[in-house]
């Protein structure tokens, strides 16, 4: 199966258990639980190639110009993590099927859980330090969705925005870290990143880059100082947290390093910043377990040390340092996936986690009882248990490593970790399952059904089967191994068996078991030493720290942004002409090169209205008519400007926005009183005359000397002209440039215009419903209305004229590539022939006949504009990649047919919907506030009939 579909299957399944919720609980997790076995098979199907130590390779250029192309790689790093992640995947999604209350959304949950699988699947398939950055943070957001799956828990809540601050930090540092790797080796392709060994280690910029990216891998996988955040994490329902601990979220760090290993290790900066903080968490995270009386809390902070123990493995720069490593991190999966399903187990039965509220639960659940036993034996690493293995191996690598000069420092404090560990193991076993029944558990316990212990059942048996023949894991380990090392060093011949004789570590293992045992007998004392000693809370240091955070920052921004925008339009334009005088003063300006051209008497006439009408509206901008008037005129003479200096296209495109857009203002000014009020003092009215007199005049200065001087650099309007029939197919380089040449900045523009558009109208929609809707509905307008609502001539007119535009607005639309018109100006003349339907036979006459509504028209505006774009993607060429050719079709001739005009047609489209939703909405409003529509057009406003007394005028309220 290609890699392409691997990564890709999560994610369109994602769509599937939701639509499937009102199917049953069965349904949406069978849907999910196929959706994952077909990418887990998929994946299985590269298996042969990737054992015969190839690399399974695909890929497209995505943003070549960028560096960020979609490339997969799939070697044995890549798939052992990919297995983790699906097969265990597959275990927590039959789990969860029978865990989740029949209160629980399930079609929600699988969703956010399809999603958070797709994006660390794609974090341990992608060849592109750019395209694992966006899986990356696709985990962090997914994350957060699983985590507070339960919203209606403070602490899930918490939780998950905890776990979102902490890993996104660590996200946003660590896409600096990846940038100055991918500048350092000039690619951002990992396929080549990892051959430049030599170079990255060499650069200056070495050691930046391992920081911020070291700073990614520690929050994510919750090394110290930023492990508080995975206990915390514990709040989501089980199957999340072992999903969390055993596969994926924090393996994802863990990952990374084991990926970057190759060329960011074996520096002294890699080994004293890893290994110390995988020792420190290691011993910290195992002393915090012993003393959790919360099932959940304790092998969360389990999960910490042995995140620890992995980095400080891979710290060590060891080719059998970095092979006990992903040997204890598929012990580790194992082993911890079962304990964290059999802690929800009990939690499920019992209906509580309290250890302190348990024990003799071995009567009365001897298959939980088992299955936990065996994987907490093997978490505290005894014999015949799969984490005896790699516990072993990990003592045997610190034994012989040094730090800081110092040759006791590392396997001291690694016994230490060991020892607690070992403590905790048996406390989980001791304190939840052994000792005598109890009488007064929360509800009475008992085995599940086989839907929740099969699961972990079938992990617990991979723990035996390896801790007793570990030979069969040994070929898969050291084949997962090469791929780390990528060549650095060749893979230890060490074997992988139980017993390797009266060597260090043996001895060392026996300490840190016996040490367990006695600290649990200890386990009271201990434990009133633990609660009666200070010791910092980091919850509570980063809930201050957050706090902190946010106080400075409002103190900031009080005085700054407070919603003035008077106040920001001086601070940007003092900044700005400040910063031109600067470069004035501080630059060069050569003699100039083209002599001013003499100005006729109507180009002059028109400036001088255009200046008069902007005076104007400074004097009288407070009556709020007028200045709508006088807008308008700015509006219109610079259509006529546009006209004189020979560009049709804009000057139609100015003067039918102008339309429209004085139409929508009268709408909006309806709202509004006739006169603004005088808000500003004198001194503040001076200030601001002041800095708009400098900014014009620098405007001016800037604008006169550019236009008496040459370009030094050549202009790129050359460029247009050479390609704009050869590349793009049309002789109108305007359209051409919006449709083709920056078919993106088109794209990007109508989606903001349409979104505008639908906030509109949302606007609309919370004012009609909420209080304001009493009070529009209150409002007398201050002025008495004409009695004839709908004028005769008008409606007879814009009737007639109606199909005129619309005909109108085709012609121009099809002529756009060629010749001035397009999508956009065609849009703005359908829009303003539907807009005098509204004036001249009203709201409701017009809606009555609306055949398609116009968030839809926006929406298919959108996605024709955006299939017409990836359509270039069939033919291997960058998204919004126009073509054209010449066809034929009898009787007409042989005319020219361009892809461009697909892409106009869905900006047609999203302008028209824009503009008319935001009409609409506005009217909605004005209806309110005034008379209703008449029934009919030309009806007379019944408001101006002499009616009655006691009888009510025709008309809608």
């Amino acid at each position: 199966m290609s890699l392409f579909l691997i990564v890709a299957l999560p994610f369109l399944g994602a769509l599937l258990p939701g639509l499937m919720n009102s199917a049953g609980r069965q349904a949406c997790a069978g849907i999910t639980f196929v959706v994952s076995l077909s990418a887990f098979i998929g994946l299985l199907t590269n298996a042969p190639a990737v054992f015969a130590g190839e690399v399974v390779t695909v890929g497209v250029d995505w943003l070549p110009i960028l560096g960020l192309n979609f490339n997969l790689m799939l070697d044995g790093l890549g798939f052992f993590f990919a297995l983790l992640i699906l097969g265990i995947g597959l275990l927590i999604i039959t789990y969860a099927r029978f865990y989740l209350s029949r209160d629980d959304n399930m079609g929600e949950f699988f969703t956010y859980l399809l999603l958070f699988q797709g994006a660390m699947v794609g974090i341990v398939l992608s060849d592109n330090i750019l395209l694992l950055l966006i899986f990356w943070e696709l985990t962090s957001l997914s994350s957060f969705l699983l985590i507070g799956y339960w919203k209606h828990l403070p602490e899930g809540r918490q939780g998950a925005r905890m776990a979102l601050t902490v890993t996104g930090m660590g996200g946003l540092a660590m896409i600096g870290g990846m940038l100055i790797l991918g500048q350092i080796a000039g690619s951002y392709d990992l396929s080549v990143i990892l051959q430049n060994r030599e170079l990255i280690q060499e650069s200056p910029l070495y050691l930046p880059a391992l920081l911020l990216i070291l700073l990614g891998c520690f929050t994510k996988s919750a090394q110290f100082p930023f492990h508080f955040w995975l206990p915390h994490a514990m709040a989501a329902p089980t199957p999340v947290s072992a999903y969390l601990h055993s596969a994926t979220m924090v393996k994802a760090g863990i990952f990374l390093m084991a990926r970057m290993w190759p060329v960011l290790s074996g520096t002294p900066e890699w080994i004293a910043i890893v290994t110390t903080a995988g020792l420190i968490t290691m011993v910290l995270g195992a002393v915090i377990a012993l003393f959790k009386h919360d099932l959940k809390a304790l092998l969360a902070f389990s999960t910490v040390s042995h995140l620890g123990l992995i980095t400080m493995l891979l710290g060590t720069s060891t080719a059998f340092g970095a092979m006990a490593a992903m040997f204890h991190i598929l012990n580790h999966a194992t082993f911890k996936a079962a304990l964290f399903m059999s802690a929800g187990i009990v939690d499920h039965e019992t209906h509580t986690r309290d250890i302190r509220r348990l024990g003799g639960l071995r009567h009365l659940m001897p298959i939980t009882f088992v299955i936990a036993t065996l994987g907490a034996l093997s978490m505290a690493g005894i014999p015949l248990l799969n984490g005896f293995l790699s516990k072993e191996m990990m003592l045997e690598e610190v034994y012989r490593t040094e730090l800081f000069g110092s040759a006791w420092l590392v396997p001291g404090l690694a016994v230490v970790g060991s020892l607690f560990s070992a403590a905790y193991c048996f406390r989980l076993i001791a304190h939840t399952f052994l000792g005598p029944k109890r009488d007064d558990y929360p509800a009475k316990p008992h085995d599940p059904g086989a839907g929740m212990w099969m699961p972990p059942a079938i992990l617990v048996v991979l723990v035996v089967v390896i801790g007793v023949a570990p030979f069969l894991a040994e070929p898969f380990v050291k084949m997962v191994t090469a791929s780390v090392l990528g060549g650095v060093l060749d893979v230890p011949t060490a074997y992988f068996k139980i017993w390797h004789g009266l060597v260090p570590a043996l001895y060392m293992s026996v300490i840190a078991t016996i040490g367990g045992v006695i600290l649990l007998a200890m386990f009271k004392p201990l434990l009133k030493g633990w609660d009666a000693a200070p010791r910092p809370e980091a919850k509570v240091i980063f809930e201050g720290l957050v706090e902190a955070i946010v106080a400075l920052s409002q103190r900031l921004m009080r005085p700054l942004h407070d919603g003035s925008f008077t106040r920001y339009s001086l601070f940007a334009a003092v900044a700005i002409v400040g910063a031109g005088i600067y470069a004035w003063m501080t630059g060069t300006v050569g003699e100039a090169t083209r002599a001013i051209q003499p100005a006729g008497v109507v180009p002059i006439a028109g400036w001088l209205m255009l200046v008069a009408a902007a005076i104007a509206m400074v004097f009288l901008h407070r009556n709020r008519l007028l200045a709508l008037i006088l807008m308008g005129i700015c509006g219109l003479m610079v259509s006529v400007g546009f006209v004189y200096f020979s560009a049709p296209d804009l000057a139609m495109t100015q003067f039918t926005v102008e339309a429209v857009t004085i139409i929508l203002l009268l709408l909006a000014l309806n709202f509004l009183p006739n006169r603004s009020p005088v808000e500003s003092s004198a001194f503040q009215r001076s200030r601001d005359i002041a800095v708009a007199v400098v900014g014009g005049l620098s405007t001016f200065a800037l604008t006169y000397h550019y236009l008496l001087r040459e370009a030094v650099e050549p202009a790129i309007s050359a460029f247009h002209v050479e390609n704009s029939y050869k590349g793009g197919g049309g002789t109108n380089m305007v359209n051409v440039i919006l449709v083709d040449f920056r078919g993106f900045d088109t794209y990007g523009e109508i989606i903001v215009l349409g979104i505008a558009a639908l906030l509109i109208y949302a606007l609309t929609e919370s004012l009609l419903s909420g209080p304001v809707r009493a009070r529009l509905l209150n409002r007398k307008p201050d002025q008495p209305r004409a009695g004839d609502m709908h004028p005769m001539m008008m409606v007879v007119l814009t009737r007639v004229m109606m199909p005129i535009v619309m005909l109108v607005g085709f012609y121009i639309f099809l002529r756009g590539h060629n010749e001035p018109g397009g999508g956009f100006i065609a849009g703005l003349v359908v829009s303003i022939g539907v807009v005098t339907q509204y004036m001249a036979s009203g709201f409701s006459w017009t809606t009555a006949r609306l055949r398609y509504p116009y968030h839809g028209v926006i929406g298919a505006g959108v996605l024709i504009a955006g299939l017409t774009g990836i359509g270039s993607w069939f033919v291997s060429k960058p998204f919004l990649t126009s073509d054209f050719t010449y066809v034929r079709i009898p009787p007409f001739n042989e005319f020219e047919l361009a892809t461009a005009l697909f892409f106009d047609l869905g900006v047609f489209l999203a302008v028209v919907g824009a503009v008319m939703l935001a009409l609409e909405s506005l009217s909605r409003l004005a209806r309110r506030q005034q008379m209703p529509d008449a029934e009919h057009p030309m009806d007379i406003d019944p408001s101006r009939l002499d009616v009655p007394p006691n009888t009510t005028a025709k008309g809608e309220v």
